[in-house]
This record gives structure tokens, C-alpha cells and sequence, in this order.
């Protein structure tokens, strides 16, 4: 009898341990899924630059991210920013851990108007690269803007060649990455990160450029490559939503992507309905919703 009981209960366990073990492996083939592609907001487009309550407006909206900002530049030596205070730099860590909202990339939106080639950047990359070190994030976002524009400005590309290689070497003390955002076509992009030779600097792709400048986003991806992609800001210029923008072939943009095995943030900068450009919850929501809808399920 007791022989009986004891190769029942064996056999419990043993079934418990199974179903155990297929609900795990299941719970973790979802997650991975949904970890593969993360949807974030710009926290400065929502209208809440290095301020905590862009956690729960992205938290309302149900992005999984933002990208935080180091603040405004103008003329200052560096950024505007709260992220070198220890006890203000803890409630950005809390209210993330607090709301689950989690920190893409830290950005230097400050350089969408201010010169990379001729400012003097130490302190502004030293503080940036602090505040990735003391928050755990590995990549930042540097844009080079009007005054850096390579197209425009193609005189400007040695020096910041040689500023980016100085860049990559400081990044990579911590390991992290500077994806920028330039002007240039794919190829030429590619070309220029070649010259930098730095794995520590990658691109930050922006749909607009590609769409501004009548190149194919799918071509694109491709050319670049997953080498040099660290993260894309997946929207357009201001007009529609995502979902209505006929220029974005967004099932083609995630199917190259799949194809490449690439994976990481995917950031809504702009992308807005012009008839009602300043309404941040319906604009976010929806370009969130949407992406998530496309790269999610």
C-alpha cells in the first residue's frame, strides 16, 4: 500500500515538475517575444524634458521607454542637466523602477542647433557619459543638426570624424554606445562610420530622413546594417499618425528587420496629426499603440 502511494506521489511531483518547467519555457518564449522590439517617446516631445512625470505620461500611453534628455545647451559650457546631482539623478531611477517604464537612451538634443564640429564638446560628452555610467543605460543619442549637417556642410566631415573617434574611446571605457543621427544617405553614413572605426559609435536611424529625402526606409535598414544600428527613431515628420502615413511601409520596415536580426528601441520622436499637433496623449498614444500593434504581436 504504501508502495502505491509513494509511486503516486512520485508521479505528482514528476507531472508538477513538467508543467512547471513547460510554463516556464512558454512564459519565457513570450517575454523574449516582446523583448525583442521595445517602443519608447522622446520625453522632450511629450512636453516633459528631465522631468519625473514623463514615467507616468509614457507609462499612460504604454510605452515601454523614453529616451531622456540631458537638458538644454544654448550657450552654457554643457547641458541644463539634473542627471549629475546624485539625489535628483535616484528619483529619475525610482520613478522608472516605480512606474516600469524603462530609459532607452539618454539623449543630446542640445546638438539639433548647437555646432558638434566647432563648440568645444568635452564637458558636454564627460556629463553625458556620467549619466549613462551612474544609470545603467548603454546608449546615448547625439544628433548632428542644422550647424553639422555633412550634406550642407561636407567641409566639417574631418573634424568630426576626429571628435566622434575621441567620443568612442570615452564611451567605451563604460562600454556604451553614441548612435548618431546625420543627413546622410545610408551608404554615406556607413562610410562615415567606417572612417570613425569605432564600434562604440553607431547610427541612430530616423524614418524622416529617409522619407524627407525620397529613399526607400526598407533599402536603407539594409544598406546600414545591424552592425552599425544601435537604435531607430521610427516616425515621420508632422502630419499623420503612423497608421495613416502611406510613406511608412511599416509590416516591410519590421519583416527587414526580423530578416537582420536586429532587436532594440524603437523611439517616437514626432509624427503628429496636424489638426491637432499639441494633444500629447492622442499623438503618443496612438504612434505607440501602433507600433506596438506591428513589432509586438
Amino acid at each position: 500500500m504504501k508502495s502505491i502511494y509513494f509511486k503516486r506521489n512520485i508521479l505528482v511531483l514528476f507531472l508538477a515538475v513538467l508543467s512547471s518547467t513547460f510554463n516556464s519555457c512558454a512564459t519565457a518564449q513570450s517575454s523574449n517575444k516582446k523583448q525583442k522590439y521595445k517602443v519608447a517617446v522622446c520625453d522632450w516631445m511629450i512636453l516633459k524634458r528631465q522631468k519625473l512625470g514623463a514615467f507616468g505620461l509614457a507609462a499612460e500611453i504604454k510605452a515601454d521607454g523614453i529616451e531622456l534628455d540631458m537638458g538644454g545647451l544654448g550657450n552654457r559650457p554643457t547641458f541644463d542637466s539634473k542627471l549629475g546631482d546624485p539625489v535628483e539623478r535616484q528619483k529619475f531611477l525610482d520613478k522608472s523602477k516605480e512606474t516600469g517604464v524603462g530609459i532607452s537612451s539618454i539623449a543630446m538634443s542640445g546638438f539639433y542647433a548647437q555646432s558638434f564640429a566647432t563648440r568645444e564638446i568635452t564637458p558636454m560628452i564627460t556629463d553625458c557619459i556620467q549619466a549613462m555610467k551612474n544609470m545603467k543605460v548603454k546608449v546615448a543619442y547625439l544628433p548632428l543638426g542644422t550647424q553639422t549637417d555633412l550634406v550642407k556642410n561636407p567641409e566639417l566631415r574631418p573634424e568630426v570624424i576626429k571628435r566622434l573617434q575621441w567620443a568612442g574611446k570615452e564611451v567605451g571605457k563604460i562600454g556604451g554606445v553614441i548612435a548618431i543621427e546625420t543627413s546622410l544617405s545610408a551608404t554615406e553614413e556607413k562610410k562615415l562610420l567606417e572612417e570613425v572605426g569605432s564600434k562604440y559609435i553607431k547610427s541612430s536611424f530616423n524614418f524622416a530622413n529617409a522619407v524627407d529625402n525620397g529613399r526607400d526606409i526598407s533599402l536603407e535598414l539594409k544598406i546600414l546594417g545591424k552592425k552599425y544600428l544601435a537604435q531607430i527613431h521610427a516616425s515621420n515628420t508632422d502630419q499623420f499618425w503612423l497608421e495613416n502615413d502611406k510613406a511608412i511601409d511599416m509590416p516591410k520596415i519590421k519583416q527587414t528587420l526580423d530578416e537582420m536580426k536586429w532587436s532594440g528601441w524603437l523611439i517616437v520622436e514626432r509624427s503628429r496629426d496636424v489638426t491637432q499637433v499639441h494633444n500629447v496623449k492622442a499623438n503618443y498614444g496612438a504612434n505607440v499603440a501602433y507600433l506596438k500593434k506591428i513589432f509586438q504581436n
